[in-house]
C-alpha cells in the first residue's frame, strides 16, 4: 500500500485569528484522537489534505501524519469547507491500527442501462449511495459497483447483492437496503369530458348570482328611503 503522507505541526494557538493567519500560510487546524494516545491539536498542510478528499478513496484514504513526536496512521474523519470559497477550514483524524477491523462507509455507483428504462419507458432512481463494511484498514475498497442493466419496473437491487471479498469484509448495513430500482412513470388521472364542461358551465355561475344579490339589495333598501323623503317633503 502507498504511504501518503501529511505533515502536522503542534497548534498553540487558539481563535479564528490565529486559524486565520495559519490558512493564509498553506495550513488548516487539525486534531488527531483515538487509539491509546490523548488528542493532539495540530496544524495540517491544507494542499495535501484537500488532494486526499480528492482523491478516489476520498476520506477513508490511509494516510501518514507525521508530526514532532513521530508518525500516526490516521484516516480523514471528518471535515469543514468554507461555503462561500469552497476551502477547507478544519480536519478532524483519527488514528488507526492497521491490524484492527475498523467500519467504514462505502460509496456504491451503477453502471449499464436498466432494460426497465430502455422498453418499457420506467424511471431509474438511486437510493442508497454508500453501505457500510467492516474490515481491515489495508483492505478499505474505493468503490462498489453494481449492474443494473437486468432491471424490469418494480425490480430492485439490495446491498446483500453487492460482491464484497467475503473474506476480507463484512457488510453492515442492512442487507435488504434498497440500493436502486425502476419505477412506472406516475401519469396524473384526467377528468372525463364531461366533468370539464360541467365546471367550465357552472364557474361564471358564482359571480352572476352575487350581482342578482347586489340589485335586489340595492332595490330594497330604495324602497326603505322612499317613505322617508316623503315624510321630510310634508
Amino acid at each position: 500500500m502507498e504511504q501518503i503522507i501529511v505533515e502536522a505541526g503542534p497548534r498553540d494557538t487558539r481563535g479564528k485569528n490565529a486559524a486565520r493567519r495559519m490558512r493564509v500560510d498553506g495550513q488548516v487546524p487539525a486534531v488527531l484522537y483515538g487509539g491509546k494516545a490523548g488528542p493532539q491539536a495540530l496544524a495540517v498542510n491544507a494542499k495535501q489534505v484537500s488532494g486526499i478528499l480528492r482523491s478516489a478513496r476520498g476520506h477513508n484514504t490511509i494516510l501518514t501524519v507525521k508530526t514532532q513526536g513521530g508518525e500516526h496512521s490516521a484516516i480523514v474523519k471528518d471535515w469543514q469547507v468554507d461555503p462561500v470559497k469552497g476551502t477547507l477550514i478544519h480536519v478532524d483524524l483519527l488514528r488507526v491500527a492497521l491490524d484492527t477491523l475498523m467500519r467504514v462507509k462505502i460509496p456504491v455507483h451503477t453502471f449499464g442501462e436498466a432494460q426497465g428504462v430502455k422498453l418499457q419507458g420506467g424511471i431509474f432512481e438511486m437510493v442508497t449511495r454508500e453501505v457500510e463494511i467492516e474490515c481491515l484498514p489495508a483492505d478499505i475498497p474505493t468503490e462498489f459497483k453494481m449492474d443494473i442493466s437486468p432491471l424490469m419496473i418494480g425490480m430492485q437491487l439490495r446491498a446483500a447483492e453487492i460482491q464484497l471479498d467475503a473474506q476480507k469484509m463484512k457488510l453492515i448495513s442492512d442487507p435488504q437496503r434498497v440500493i436502486a430500482h425502476v419505477v412506472a412513470l406516475r401519469v396524473e388521472e384526467e377528468k372525463p369530458a364531461e366533468a370539464v364542461a360541467a365546471e367550465a358551465t357552472a364557474a361564471p355561475a358564482e359571480p352572476e348570482l352575487i350581482k342578482k344579490e347586489r340589485k335586489e339589495k340595492e332595490g330594497e333598501e330604495g324602497e326603505e328611503a322612499a317613505p322617508a323623503e316623503k315624510e321630510k317633503k310634508k
